[in-house]
């Protein structure tokens, strides 16, 4: 636990080559410092554990995790190491470590912690030796560079609050704690696989944020699919509200309006293309999906006899394709029903037209 202090601004400035800004704002804002161990091997590992730490922050409503304003922040030490000392000195001993201060983004920070290894992987190589100090990323020039030295401890001048105790959070405490904590993102995404049968991928995407993730289960528990309403959320809805410049709070179709498209959706009483023409009137208009549905409702021809008919005027007007499909080419069926939905203006159902189009081509 510790206070802000003041920092140095180098980045966004006509005359930062040659001068140095002060941003005392942030100056006695108390801070928690949270330092792990050094058992992160590799840039790749640092930008998962980070990323990992940023969702369990978020969930818990510890921080907004805003890097930009600088409620998170990181500070990276590393060090490499000559293989012939590795061997000789064990796993535990460590090359000398420089510190990368105050990267505001995890992209950078990977491609800080790339570039340091690379340097000081230079400097051994070439005969020198990795001095300790902390050091800068400028991510113009791609690279870092020294900001001051630091050889001992002392050197970082820390000294204790004498107005404040020590704090003791005792086994108790820490059980009432536990207790209140809201389910975290490893776990989530664990049970959002097996209680609705999702994807990994589809899960840790639901689970980057709590508020994503509440949305999605107060709308797979009223839908008779949880799957569609995650396939919905994550593809129709994302997609016009990146378009659209929008959060999800701002988005035309509530929660309400996602269970019933996926209700439809799934019962085949709209198809796939259709649900993409109501969801784009929702979000040109304005207006929810249940209100756009019982106003334009799309008529899907589920009627056999009309559906063959269409198949049979696409059959005449494509002899060569149907030839194609006889001499073994059984993914051209696909172009039938592509012709159908064009001749049925995208009415048509999808389940019953692939069923029909290939019994058709067979006969």
């Amino acid at each position: 636990m510790e206070e802000d202090a003041g920092k140095s601004l180098h980045d966004g400035f006509a005359d930062s080559a040659t001068r140095t800004y002060i941003d005392l704002n942030r100056c006695g804002t108390p801070l928690i410092e949270i330092v792990s161990e050094p058992d992160l091997r590799t840039p790749d590992e640092a930008f998962e554990y980070l990323t990992l730490l940023k969702e369990i922050l978020l969930y818990t409503g510890v921080s907004d995790c805003n890097m930009e304003e600088g409620s998170l922040r990181c500070d990276a030490n590393v060090s490499v190491m000559l293989k012939s000392d590795f061997a000789a000195r064990g796993a535990a001993a460590y090359g000398t470590k420089a510190e990368v201060k105050n990267v505001n983004s995890f992209r950078y920070i990977r491609a800080a912690l790339e570039y340091e290894i690379e340097r000081q992987i230079g400097v051994i190589e070439d005969g020198g030796r990795v001095v300790q100090e902390s050091r800068l990323w400028n991510n113009a020039e791609g690279r870092t560079f020294s900001m001051r030295s630091k050889e001992q401890a002392h050197d970082y001048r820390y000294f204790p609050e004498p107005d404040l105790p020590p704090l003791v959070v005792g086994a108790e405490w820490q059980k009432q704690i536990l207790a209140a904590m809201p389910e975290l993102p490893e776990a989530r995404r664990a049970r959002l696989i097996a209680d609705y049968g999702l994807s990994t991928q589809d899960a840790a995407t639901l689970t980057a944020t709590r508020a994503f993730a509440d949305r999605f289960e107060l709308a797979a528990k009223a839908a008779k699919s949880p799957r569609r309403v995650a396939a919905i959320l994550l593809s129709e809805i994302t997609m016009r509200l990146r378009a659209a410049g929008i959060e999800f709070e701002q988005s035309p179709v509530t929660l309400d309006g996602v269970v019933a498209a996926a209700d439809l959706a799934e019962a085949g009483e709209i198809s796939s293309k259709q649900l993409k023409q109501l969801l784009d009137t929702c979000f040109t208009e304005g207006r929810d999906f249940v209100f756009v549905y019982d106003r334009d409702k799309p008529q899907q021809i589920s009627d056999t006899s009309a559906i063959e008919a269409m198949i049979d005027e696409a059959i005449g007007a494509n002899p060569a394709q149907v030839a194609q499909f006889k001499g073994g080419k059984r993914t051209v069926a696909a172009f039938f029903v592509g012709q159908v939905m064009r001749l049925s203006k995208g009415q048509a159902n999808p389940a019953i037209l692939n069923e029909l189009v290939v019994k058709k081509l067979d006969a």
